[in-house]
């Protein structure tokens, strides 16, 4: 079920790329198509929570996959209100740097994806959490940039607004994306 849920993040990055490459006309249908994977990926936690409300023995804690669950949903409920923002606010273009956020959020949702189906042995596990925070490092200097670029006066103040919330939220994705390494890295050293 943590997988499933995780390829919809992985879903949910690749509209997000789309998103950057897309002309103004084409953003409202990608908002859409991501709305419809932020809804599956709340059924897909909601899945998770009820299989744990009805199970009397779990594989782990029960505090670390609910903790799981709602990280990854976090990471969906992110990606999906920065790209309804972009279309909301009516964003022409977003500022040199937002692809690069965009990119290693990409990067950490393939690796989530790809560490999902290890949580059943905990295999190769320490790899990937070492690799998100490394990543989640590097969108905290990108994210430090880009606010950097937003402030240096070529933008009017409305558009800052406007912007710095999109970098803000894409930002909070990448923070969500270190928490499940973490909750995972938990998990790890609890089962060893």
């Amino acid at each position: 079920m943590f997988a499933a849920s995780a390829d919809n993040i992985v879903t949910g990055s690749k509209l997000l790329m789309e998103l950057l490459g897309a002309d103004s006309s084409a953003r409202a249908e990608i908002a859409e198509r991501m709305r419809a994977a932020e809804h599956a990926g709340d059924d897909a936690t909601h899945a998770i929570l009820h299989q744990l409300n009805a199970s009397f023995i779990t594989p782990f804690d029960r505090e670390d996959i609910y903790r799981l669950a709602s990280s990854l949903d976090d990471i969906m409920d992110f990606m999906e209100e920065a790209v309804d923002l972009v279309v909301l606010y009516q964003v022409e273009q977003l500022p040199k740097g937002v692809e690069q956020q965009v990119e290693v959020l990409s990067r950490a949702a393939e690796l989530t994806a790809e560490a999902m189906p290890n949580l059943r042995t905990l295999a190769h596990l320490p790899e990937f959490w070492i690799e998100v925070n490394r990543l989640e490092n590097q969108a905290d200097q990108i994210h430090r940039k880009l606010l950097a670029h937003l402030f240096n006066g070529k933008y009017d103040a409305i558009e800052v607004l406007k912007l710095k919330q999109i970098v803000d939220v894409l930002e909070e994705a990448a923070d969500a994306f270190e928490k499940v390494a973490n909750t995972i890295e938990t998990i790890a050293v609890k089962e060893s």
